[in-house]
């Protein structure tokens, strides 16, 4: 049987097959679905993969080890072991330690408001504008540390918040779930904006085009036409990526 993990609401399986052990063993996307569940959701990308999700697809893939996530410690390889039905393994060093969650901390006096450890938070939990001091919102960051290299200027520090307690003793599963939909939030977010730069960029390129001669300092033809060819192929690309994916 799978083991329910104490304060997570747990996705059920739609389909399963019977191991050799004859336990219900759940289809690939609702194992992954249900190991998603059970991870920390810091979306630190120690694990080797691009956010939580996609480790969580791998592991149920068979692609990844479930000692990977150093975050959610030992009793995070625990639960995945449960999930999984695999041994359970020592937490890969290779990945980084246990530890106690920590809190990024920006030193205002170094500041320069680069923006660019906005840019890498990967739950929005930074906030400030360009050549503005920026801030961190202490109760939504995860500790992911993805901020620290990104800052130009060396002015983000980490300090210790939970003490002795460590993984899933120092992180909870309101919190864990609260940062999974930060997440999720700021991948829409970026997806809007990515949206509305192509279609601002888009008008641009149709109010060039609908009067060429009139934005350009050549007056050959030939020279016009091939500008006009270059505008229309941008178009046509732009209007391919908003194309659904077959």
């Amino acid at each position: 049987m799978l083991r329910r993990l104490p304060g997570r609401v747990q996705r059920q399986p739609r389909r399963s097959s019977r191991a050799p052990d004859n336990r219900a063993v759940p289809d690939t996307a609702d194992l992954a679905r249900l190991i998603d569940d059970a991870l920390p959701q810091t979306q630190c990308t120690r694990c080797g993969y691009p956010d939580c999700a996609a480790y969580a697809r791998a592991v149920a893939a068979g692609e990844a080890g479930i000692n990977q996530c150093p975050p959610g410690g030992q009793e995070g390889v625990v639960r995945l072991s449960a999930l999984t039905g695999r041994p359970t393994l020592p937490l890969d060093q290779a990945r980084g330690v246990e530890g106690p969650m920590r809190l990024a901390v920006i030193d205002e006096a170094w500041c320069i408001g680069c923006t660019l450890c906005i840019k890498a938070c990967p739950v929005d939990c930074i906030v400030g504008a360009p050549k503005v001091m920026h801030t961190v919102i202490e109760s939504q960051c995860t500790g992911c540390e993805l901020c620290i290299p990104a800052c130009p200027v060396d002015c983000i520090a980490l300090v210790d918040t939970s003490g002795s307690r460590t993984g899933w003793s120092a992180w909870s599963a309101g919190q864990a779930e609260a940062a999974r939909e930060r997440y999720a939030f700021r991948a829409i977010r970026l997806e809007q904006a990515a949206r509305d730069n192509e279609a601002r960029l888009a008008a641009k390129a149709h109010t060039k085009l609908a009067d060429l001669p009139s934005h350009t300092r050549h007056t050959d033809p030939e020279v016009i036409e091939r500008k006009r060819a270059v505008i229309e192929a941008a178009l046509e690309r732009a209007r391919a990526r908003q194309r659904p994916q077959e």
